[in-house]
């Protein structure tokens, strides 16, 4: 069965840490670009980082730029988001995505959300 299984999620004070981690399995893992995404109630899901493989430059949203880290280890079949300085504004559902074009279609796939929250 394809799976991404999220964790480390939890709640901090602002200022503070978490290391979200997201292991893939039933898919070629090291063909697939990533992301993190997280969403708050009633607003549309963000965008936070995206990576395509270890030979590109993370994409990170402005509001995390400097604060966040995204990384990957194919060996291990995981994904990363090293998440610093925590805000407030940074509470949400966190989720990884994997996600890979070919000629045949685009396969998409998601972990189940872990929830961040920040307090101030």
């Amino acid at each position: 069965d394809v799976q991404l299984q999220a964790s480390g999620g939890g709640s901090v004070q602002a200022g503070g840490s978490l290391r979200l981690s997201c292991v893939a399995s039933g898919f070629s893992f090291d063909d697939y670009a990533i992301a993190w995404f997280r969403q708050t109630p009633g607003k549309e899901r963000e965008g936070v980082s995206c990576f395509s493989d270890g030979n590109a430059l993370p994409y990170y949203a402005d509001s995390v730029k400097g604060r966040f880290t995204s990384s990957r280890d194919n060996a291990k079949r995981t994904m990363y988001l090293q998440m610093n300085n925590l805000k407030p504004e940074d509470t949400a559902v966190y989720y990884c995505n994997a996600v890979r074009a070919t000629t045949s279609g685009e396969y998409d796939y998601w972990g189940q959300g872990t929830q961040v929250t920040v307090s101030s």
